[in-house]
C-alpha cells in the first residue's frame, strides 16, 4: 500500500469533508481514508495496482470539490507558504465582504426598524408613515441586494451542493437568507396589489411581515463569524510556519576557493558550506574546519549553546552563534532533521484521533437532517394557526442557527495546536491515534541503556583472575572490538586509552542478550554475563562473589573466560541521566507505574531502579523478551508506553500502545515509535503524556460544546420554548449564534498554546543563566574608511551576516549602531575588516 496525500479545495464544513471521505472510501483499493477540514487535506493508503491518482481526483471532483496532489520533495515550503497566502487572501476577501455588507446593512436596519422609534417629522413623512410603506419596502430591497451580491459565494456553493445531493453549511445559509428574501418580495407584491385596490389598511398589515433585513443580517453575521474563524484557524498552524522559517533560504558554499551564495534547496550531499556568526545551518552536516558555539534551541529546546569543533555534527535550522565554520553537507533537502520534523508535524496535524469518529458520523447526515427539521418546523407552526411569515421565521432560524462547522473543527484544531506545541518543546507526535492513546497510559516501560542512563558506559574496574591485567585487556579488546554493543565500545575505548593492542580474533559470534565468543590462536574465548560464562566455562572459582559485589554497586560485570578458566572481570558503569529521577517522580505523581527492562543482572538492575525511583526492574531481558513483557502487561489490562532508543527496542515500541523513541536513538527505533523525544530527556516522557491529556481534554470540551450548542439551539430556534416560556429566537440572533459557535471552538483550542511543560530545577537554572548570558546589548562601532553610501551598504551587509538587529550605518559619522546577543569584538572586527574597512573602537552597553 502506498500513502498518498491530496489538497482538497471548496470544503466549507464537516459535511463537505464527510462527503469527500465517503466518495474516496468507496473506491476499490482505497484504505484508511481521512479528510481534514482544517488543513484541507485528503490522505489515504492506496493499492497502486487497483487505484490510480486520476481515479481519486475524479472521485473528489465528482463529489463537487477541487483537488490537487500534495507536492513532494523540495516543494513543501513553497506549498505551506502558498497555503498561508491563500488563507490571508481568504481572510482579506471575507473582511471586504463583511465591511461592504455593513455599509448597506446599517441603512437597511434603519429603514426596516425606524418606524419603531420615529413617529413624526421629515423621516416619518417620507419613509415610515403608512402611505410610504411600498416605498419603504422598495428601499429595503434595494439595500439588501448588494449584501446578497457581496456574499454570493454562499448561494453558488450552497445551491450547487444542494442540487448535487451533498448539502453543506453554505446550503443552510443560502436557504435561510433566500427564503426570507423571496418571502419578503412576495409580501411586497401583495402590499402593492392592496395599495392598487385602494385598501391601505390591508396593505399596512402585510407590510409588517417583511423579513428583508433578516436576509441581510444573516449574511453579514455569518460572514463575520467565518472571518473570525479563518483568522483564528491561521494561528493554529503557527508552530509549523515558525519551523518553516527556521530553515534558511540560502547557503554559502565554497567553490574553487570562492564563496558563492546559492539557494539552500540546491545544496547537494558532499557540498562544503560556510557558516558565519549569526547564520542558520542550511543542512545537516559535519564540521570540517573551525570551532563555534551553536544555538540548538530551535530543534532540541535546550537553552544553552553547544560547543562544536572539527568532526562534530550540525543540525539544520540551528544557529551558529560566534565562530567561523566550514561544514560538509550530509543530509540535504527533505532528508534534513528540520524537514523531517516539519513532515511529522504536518502528518500529525492532518491526522484524525479516534475520538473524532462520532463527530464524523453525525456530520455526514447533519445538514439533510437540519433541512428536514426546518421544513417540519414550518409546517407544524402553520398547522397550529401561525401565519406563514411567522412559521417561515421559525424554519429560517433552524437553518441558520445549526452549525456543522463546530463539529468538523472540534478535533483537528486541537490536534494541530497540540502537536505544534509539542514540537516547540522537542516532542514530535506522529498521529492523532498516538495523541489520544497517550492520555490513557497508566504504565511506562523504560529500556535502561540510553534511556534511563546516558548510554555512555565507562570502565570502572578491571579485576584479573587467571591472566595478568595487560593480557586480560588484550583478550577483552580482541573480543569486543568486533561488537557494536555500547558496553563493548566502552571497553575498546578503555583499551585504546591504555595503549593496549589486540590479538587477531577469528570466528566471531554474537549471542544476543548473553555475550560473544571468538577464536584467538586456535583457542576459544568467551565474554558476557555470568550466565553465559557458566554455560561455556568449567571452573568459575571466585567470580560469583566478585560479580555480586559489583552488581550491588550498580555496575555491570563483564566476565572473560576460556573453556577452562575465568580470566577476569571488567566492570562497566553507565551513569543515570540527571533528569531520570525527576522524570520518574513526575510520572508517579501522575498516577503512572514505571518499569525498567535491562539485559543486566538482577542486582545491577535493582540498584539502578532504586536510585531513580522506578517501581519494578526486570533483569536479564533478551531483545525478544522486551516485546513479550509488553504483551504480558497488555494482557493484564495495562495501557503501556515503551520508551527506548535502540534497534532491539523496535519490536517493543511497535507492540506497545504508545512507542516513545529517544531522539538520539537509531533510525529504526524512531521509525517504529509513535512519539519521538528530540531532546533525549526522560522528563519529556511525562511532558508528552501531560500534553496528550491536555489536548484530549480540549477536544472533549470542543465536542461537548458542538453537540450541546446544536442540541439546545435547534429546538430553541424551532420555537419549542415559545409556548411554555415565551422564548422566541429571530433568524438574526440565530445567525449571530451560528457565526460565533465555530469561532468559540477554535479559540478554545488556541488555549493549548499556553501549555507549560514540566521543568526540573536544573533546567530552570540553566535557562536563567542562558537568558542572562544572551541579554541583548547595544553596540556602537567606530569605523574608518567609509566614504559614501556604497560603503555603508557593504558594511551593513557584513554586519547583517552576523545576525544583528536595528542596524544603522553612517559614513558621515563613521560609525555603525546595532543590537546583538553576545557577539564578540573579534567577530565584529573580522566582519568589517573583511568588508575592506578598519575598526577603531567598539562600545557596548
Amino acid at each position: 500500500m502506498t500513502k498518498k496525500a491530496f489538497t482538497v479545495t471548496g470544503m466549507t464544513c464537516s459535511a463537505c469533508s464527510a462527503h469527500v471521505e465517503k466518495a474516496v472510501a468507496a473506491l476499490n483499493g482505497a484504505q484508511n481514508v481521512s479528510v481534514n477540514l482544517l488543513t484541507n487535506t485528503l490522505k489515504l493508503d492506496c493499492d497502486d495496482t487497483k487505484l490510480s491518482d486520476e481515479a481519486i481526483i475524479s472521485a473528489v471532483i465528482d463529489a463537487g470539490y477541487g483537488v490537487d496532489q500534495t507536492k513532494k520533495d523540495g516543494q513543501r515550503k513553497q506549498e505551506r507558504s502558498s497555503l498561508s497566502e491563500t488563507r490571508k487572501k481568504e481572510y482579506a476577501n471575507m473582511k471586504f465582504r463583511f465591511f461592504a455588507s455593513i455599509v448597506f446593512l446599517v441603512p437597511l436596519m434603519f429603514v426596516s426598524m425606524g418606524h419603531m422609534f420615529i413617529k413624526s417629522g421629515f423621516l416619518y413623512d417620507n419613509f415610515f408613515c403608512p402611505d410610504q410603506m411600498l416605498f419603504n419596502s422598495l428601499c429595503q430591497l434595494v439595500l439588501v441586494l448588494p449584501i446578497m451580491y457581496f456574499n454570493r459565494k454562499f448561494y453558488i456553493s450552497g445551491f450547487k451542493a444542494l442540487f448535487s445531493g451533498r448539502a453543506n453549511m453554505d446550503t443552510l445559509v443560502a436557504l435561510g437568507s433566500c427564503s426570507s428574501a423571496i418571502y419578503s418580495v412576495a409580501v411586497m407584491m401583495i402590499v402593492a396589489f392592496r395599495m392598487g385596490q385602494g385598501d391601505p389598511l390591508a396593505a399596512h398589515s402585510f407590510s409588517h411581515h417583511l423579513y428583508i433585513e433578516s436576509a441581510g443580517m444573516i449574511l453579514a453575521l455569518i460572514t463575520l463569524g467565518k472571518m473570525l474563524e479563518t483568522k483564528a484557524k491561521g494561528q493554529t498552524s503557527d508552530a509549523v510556519e515558525k519551523m518553516m522559517k527556521l530553515a534558511p533560504d540560502t547557503a554559502i558554499i565554497e567553490k574553487d576557493g570562492k564563496e558563492i551564495e546559492i539557494a539552500a534547496s540546491s545544496l547537494s550531499k558532499g557540498d562544503v558550506f560556510i557558516l558565519k556568526p549569526g547564520m542558520s545551518v542550511p543542512a545537516d552536516g559535519r564540521v570540517l574546519f573551525g570551532s563555534s558555539s551553536v544555538d540548538e534551541s530551535s530543534v532540541t529546546g535546550e537553552s544553552l549553546p553547544v560547543e562544536k569543533g572539527v568532526g562534530d555534527k550540525l543540525t539544520s535550522a540551528t544557529v551558529n552563534v560566534s565562530g567561523y565554520l566550514k561544514v560538509e553537507a550530509e543530509k540535504v533537502g527533505e532528508d534534513t532533521t528540520i524537514a523531517n520534523i516539519i513532515r511529522l508535524m504536518e502528518e500529525a496535524s492532518s491526522s484524525k484521533a479516534p475520538i473524532a469518529k462520532i463527530a464524523d458520523k453525525i456530520s455526514g447526515i447533519f445538514v439533510p437532517a437540519v433541512i428536514i427539521i426546518a421544513i417540519i418546523t414550518t409546517i407544524i407552526w402553520m398547522l397550529s394557526g401561525a401565519s406563514f411569515g411567522k412559521a417561515l421565521s421559525f424554519g429560517t432560524s433552524v437553518l441558520v442557527i445549526s452549525c456543522p462547522c463546530a463539529l468538523g473543527l472540534a478535533t483537528p484544531v486541537a490536534i494541530m495546536v497540540g502537536t505544534g506545541k509539542g514540537a516547540e518543546n522537542g516532542i514530535l507526535i506522529k498521529s492523532g491515534d498516538a495523541l489520544e492513546n497517550a492520555h490513557k497510559i497508566n504504565t511506562v516501560v523504560f529500556d535502561k541503556t540510553g534511556t534511563i542512563t546516558e548510554g555512555k558506559p565507562q570502565v570502572t574496574d578491571v579485576i584479573p583472575l587467571y591472566y595478568e591485567k595487560d593480557k586480560l585487556l588484550k583478550i577483552a579488546f580482541s573480543l569486543e572490538k568486533q561488537s557494536s554493543h555500547p558496553l563493548a565500545t566502552s571497553i575498546c575505548k578503555y583499551c585504546e586509552e591504555n595503549l593496549i593492542t589486540p590479538f587477531d580474533a577469528q570466528n566471531f559470534e554474537n549471542v544476543p542478550g548473553k555475550g560473544i565468543k571468538a577464536v584467538i590462536s586456535d583457542k576459544k574465548y568467551f565474554a558476557g554475563n555470568l550466565l553465559f560464562i557458566r554455560e561455556n566455562c568449567k571452573n568459575l572459582s571466585e567470580v560469583d562473589g566478585i560479580c555480586t559485589k559489583l552488581s550491588d554497586e550498580g555496575k555491570t560485570p563483564l566476565v572473560f573466560a576460556d573453556e577452562n578458566e575465568v580470566l577476569g572481570v571488567c566492570a562497566v558503569s553507565d551513569k543515570e541521566k540527571e533528569t531520570a529521577q525527576a522524570a520518574v517522580n513526575m510520572l508517579s505523581d501522575m498516577g503512572i507505574d514505571t518499569i525498567m527492562l535491562t539485559g543486566d543482572n538482577e542486582r545491577t538492575a535493582k540498584a539502578v531502579a532504586a536510585r531513580v525511583g522506578i517501581n519494578e526492574a526486570v533483569a536479564g531481558v533478551l531483545p525478544a523478551d522486551k516485546e513479550k513483557k509488553i504483551v504480558a502487561l497488555s494482557s493484564q489490562g495495562k495501557i503501556c508506553a515503551m520508551v527506548g532508543d535502540g534497534i532491539n527496542d523496535a519490536p517493543a515500541l511497535v507492540r506497545a500502545d504508545v512507542g516513545i523513541a529517544i531522539g538520539a536513538g537509531t533510525d529504526i527505533a524512531i521509525d517504529s515509535a509513535d512519539i519521538v523525544l528530540v531532546k533525549n530527556d526522560p522528563v519529556d516522557v511525562a511532558n508528552a503524556i501531560k500534553l496528550s491529556r491536555s489536548v484530549i481534554r480540549n477536544i472533549k470540551q470542543n465536542l461537548f460544546w458542538a453537540f450541546f450548542y446544536n442540541a439546545l439551539c435547534i429546538p430553541l430556534a424551532a420555537g419549542a420554548f415559545a409556548v411554555p416560556f415565551g422564548i422566541v429566537l429571530s433568524p438574526m440572533f440565530g445567525a449571530a449564534a451560528m457565526s460565533l459557535s465555530s469561532f468559540c471552538v477554535v479559540c478554545n483550542a488556541l488555549r493549548l498554546k499556553r501549555f507549560k511543560p514540566y521543568k526540573t530545577e536544573s533546567q530552570t537554572t540553566d535557562k536563567g543563566k542562558n537568558e542572562r548570558k544572551n541579554t541583548t546589548m547595544n553596540y556602537t562601532v567606530k569605523i574608518e574608511g567609509m566614504m559614501c553610501p556604497h560603503c555603508e551598504m557593504h558594511t551593513a551587509k557584513a554586519l547583517e551576516a552576523l545576525g544583528v538587529s536595528n542596524l544603522k550605518v553612517s559614513h558621515k559619522e563613521g560609525c555603525a549602531e546595532f543590537c546583538a546577543n553576545g557577539l564578540s569584538d573579534d567577530a565584529i572586527t573580522k566582519a568589517i575588516v573583511d568588508a575592506g574597512y578598519n575598526v577603531t573602537d567598539i562600545v557596548k552597553n
